[in-house]
Formats: C-alpha cells, sequence, structure tokens
C-alpha cells in the first residue's frame, strides 16, 4: 500500500472512529448529551480534528442519519425476500420496520425525530427514498386488483407508517403496553390496513 493510500485509509479510519464515538456516547448519555467535545475526549483527539472531518455536529447527525436510513433499507428488504406472498412481504417488512425501531433504538429516534431533532434533510437522502421505495412497491403490488394512482398508494402508505410509527413513538418515549400486547396490536393493524388494500 502507496503512501497516499495509507493517508487516505487512516483518514477513512478517523472518520469512523468519530462517529462510532458519537454513537457510543448516545447510547451511554442520551441524544441530549452528545457534542464534539465529547467525541473528541472518547477518541483521544483534539476538537479541532474533528472538524477536519465534520465541520459540525449537524454533519454528524446528518451522516448518522443516513446510516440509519441505509441499515434499516437493509432490513427491510431483507424481510420482503424472505417471502414469495405479496401480503406476507408486506407484513414481513412493517415487522422489520419494527424490530429495527428497538433494536437500533438510538439510530430510529434521530431518523424520525423522537425525543432529538431530526435531520431536516433526510426526505432529500437516497438512503431514506429507498426505504419508501421498498414499501410502495410491496403496496402497489397488493393493489393490481383495483386502478393503481399515486395518491392511492401514498394514503396506504401513511396510513401503515403513521399507526406503527406511532406505536413505536409511544413505547420509546414512555413505556407503552408490554411486548405481547404490542405484538397484537402491531400484527392486527397491518392485516388489517392490508385487508382494506385488498377489498
Amino acid at each position: 500500500m502507496g503512501s497516499k493510500e495509507r493517508i487516505q485509509r487512516q483518514k477513512e479510519d478517523t472518520r469512523k472512529s468519530i462517529l462510532a464515538a458519537a454513537l457510543q456516547i448516545v447510547k451511554q448519555e442520551g441524544w441530549a448529551a452528545l457534542s464534539m467535545r465529547k467525541i473528541a475526549d472518547v477518541i483521544e483527539y483534539t476538537a479541532p480534528i474533528i472538524y477536519e472531518y465534520f465541520s459540525n455536529k449537524e454533519g454528524i447527525l446528518f451522516e448518522l442519519t443516513r446510516q440509519g436510513f441505509m441499515h434499516l433499507g437493509v432490513k427491510v428488504k431483507a424481510a420482503r425476500d424472505s417471502k414469495e406472498d405479496p401480503e406476507e412481504q408486506l407484513e414481513a417488512m412493517w415487522l422489520a420496520y419494527w424490530d429495527f425501531a428497538f433494536e437500533e433504538k438510538e439510530f430510529y429516534q434521530l431518523m424520525y425525530g423522537v425525543q432529538v431533532n431530526c435531520c431536516e434533510l433526510y426526505t432529500k437522502m437516497p438512503e431514506a427514498e429507498y426505504t419508501t421505495d421498498l414499501f410502495y412497491d410491496a403496496i402497489e403490488k397488493l393493489l393490481t386488483k383495483h386502478p393503481i394512482s399515486e395518491d392511492t398508494s401514498c394514503l396506504k402508505y401513511y396510513t401503515f407508517w403513521s399507526l406503527i410509527h406511532g406505536l413505536i413513538s409511544i413505547n420509546l418515549v414512555q413505556k407503552g403496553a408490554n411486548d405481547e400486547i404490542n405484538q397484537q396490536i402491531l400484527r392486527s393493524a397491518i392485516k388489517a390496513i392490508i385487508k382494506t388494500i385488498n377489498d
């Protein structure tokens, strides 16, 4: 490896370390505790070094939001690909979305503004659009019995998302129902919405 490649590799490693440190702080202390100074302390660099990689804290939040949507997209696609029946695909996708919210709680909070200001630019991120498109495509597969319009797909997507995101938010912000009841509510809601698509 040449010196140019080695320097580039070191820069990439430092960038990854900054992001990992930020996530570590958030997991231990919450989003409100995150600061450039704390990140510098964790990676044992001076704060000015961090500014060489990210112009401000918002730059770090933007990158973590992007990474969160990448992880979510992978999980949702894998769930879709694990089933063949369109109804089962859509159900599996929303269950994967639910699981992601609790397995990757810190990412989800940032991505969707649950107890933290989300990145205002996230709606323009290709990674966010990718996940939304996966859901739209799955919904449109079920709408083949009816004339498909963009408004119909949009309405069904936001019906799903509003209900599932709302239930997630209740459980992230304060303790909602127990897991068994949450699963019953979640699965019943998904099946009920799918039924409205097929009727």
